[in-house]
């Protein structure tokens, strides 16, 4: 019911930017800008943890890029994950089209939200996003699709607050591919973690475990497989390794 009325408020309402105040516009054409591939790149948390792939974000997490990413996860405005999956979706064809050749679907699996987290938000804001970066890559010619594989095995803390060592022991072990998930990723030439944030990497590492137990993805001496790699909408400046430019979409 929430989400809904959120979606139809976000349509009919008078609304001012969510980045920056402009007013009667849901996303001005400067905030917009800052998701266009601009500032895309391949970022690593330092300290690394282990097992965490090749992660390309968007834009970095500040500004505008900071409010839009809050305004849809935290206050439900629901309309922007339009606007923030066109920047997942440069982030993803970043990171290469497929495997070997390029040829083959894009698989993206987006990091689950413990269902308290999606009760009380009204949605699950990752998944919402990767659904419209499917659809931006499919209209730019690239066949993607979106597999929700991943849950929660046990219950973890939340991870406000905790450091990087308390993250990794926060969710050793919790993630895991649902019954079924198998088929979804089959057949998929790259598979891609994707979420609107990255931090200390954790998640998205315990993602990619859960993943590879699955053996679909390729490795060092592991024959044929999926290539496994990793896209969010944002990261913090620092962990940038470089800044590039990326086309359009």
């Amino acid at each position: 019911m929430r989400g809904w009325w959120q979606e139809l408020a976000g349509l009919v309402l008078p609304v001012d930017c969510a980045g920056c105040g402009a007013v009667r516009v849901l996303v001005c054409a400067a905030c917009r800008d800052a998701l266009s591939g601009a500032g895309e790149g391949p970022v690593r948390p330092s300290p690394r943890p282990a097992g965490l792939p090749v992660v390309r974000a968007a834009a970095v997490y500040e500004g505008a890029v900071r409010s839009l990413l809050l305004a849809h996860k935290e206050r439900g405005a629901l309309p922007l994950a339009g606007v923030l999956g066109a920047g997942l979706a440069v982030a993803v064809l970043a990171g290469g089209r497929g495997g070997a050749g390029g040829a083959g679907d894009v698989a993206l699996v987006p990091v689950p939200s413990a269902r308290r987290q999606v009760r009380a938000r009204g949605h699950d804001p990752a998944c919402r996003i990767a659904l419209a970066a499917a659809g931006r890559l499919r209209r730019a010619g690239v066949p993607a699709r979106v597999a929700p594989v991943l849950g929660l095995r046990r219950a973890v803390a939340d991870q406000a607050g905790l450091g990087a060592r308390e993250r990794r022991e926060n969710l050793t072990g919790a993630l895991g591919v649902r019954r079924g998930g198998r088929r979804l990723m089959a057949g998929a030439a790259r598979i891609v973690l994707v979420d609107d944030l990255i931090t200390t990497g954790a998640t998205l590492a315990e993602a990619a475990r859960a993943v590879r137990a699955e053996g679909l993805v390729a490795g060092p001496g592991a024959g044929p497989g999926a290539v496994l790699g990793a896209a969010v909408v944002a990261a913090p400046a620092d962990s940038f390794g470089r800044i590039g430019r990326t086309p359009r979409l």
